[in-house]
């Protein structure tokens, strides 16, 4: 289960901004009326590229 503060990886393009296999943290976790989280998404250099809200199939846990 993926949790707040969990690094996750996109499994497919989310945005213009952010690519399959762009790597994010989870700052928030939504349980109603689904499940789905809030993902900080950054850059190699760790600077912000979006924050999205996501749905499970969108990312994959990496740690």
């Amino acid at each position: 289960m993926i949790k707040e503060y969990d690094v996750v990886k996109a499994t497919k393009v989310l945005s213009d901004s952010i690519a399959a296999g762009c790597k994010g943290a989870v700052v928030m976790v939504y349980t109603e009326p689904t499940l789905g989280y809030e993902v900080e998404f950054v850059d190699a250099n760790g600077e912000t590229l979006d924050v999205l809200t996501v749905y499970p199939d969108d990312i994959r846990l990496l740690n």
